[in-house]
């Protein structure tokens, strides 16, 4: 039976399982946007909303602890410095789970999670610029 179960195991130990939910919590404050599975993106969801509660106090403790749950003191600097800022106005809710297809072997159902105040810059896009020679644009790289 699964009475009080809170999340999913995932078929890891306890120390794999939150060294991963830290790994994405801290891929999710780096890169903005994250494509992961379904039920990762539920489990870490709440991590990362309590990591940004705690950031918005910006006290010195609450600083080392979010670096003793997420273990990157680069990734903690982000977090107090551009996310928590913008999210000071709101009282929850600062991430948003975009529901994708299925994988092809597995079946498993994919998921965008993403900051919802704040824009993720798509790296992938080359950034176009103007030739001054000619009317056309160019494409920089």
């Amino acid at each position: 039976m699964r009475h009080r179960m809170v999340s999913s195991t995932f078929g890891r130990s306890t120390a794999h399982r939150t060294a991963m939910m830290a790994n994405l919590v801290c891929s999710l404050i780096f890169e903005k946007r994250i494509t992961t599975t379904l039920t990762k993106a539920k489990a870490m969801r709440s991590l990362a909303e309590k990591m940004v509660t705690l950031a918005k106090r910006g006290t010195l403790a609450t600083r080392r602890r979010a670096v003793s749950v997420l273990r990157r003191k680069d990734i903690v600097k982000i977090l107090f410095a551009e996310i928590a800022p913008q999210c000071q106005d709101r009282a929850g809710g600062y991430t948003r789970i975009i529901k994708l297809a299925r994988y092809r072997s597995d079946g498993a159902a994919l998921a965008i999670v993403e900051w919802v105040n704040i824009r993720a810059v798509d790296k992938k896009k080359k950034p176009v610029v103007k030739d001054e020679k000619k009317d056309k644009p160019a494409v920089a790289g």
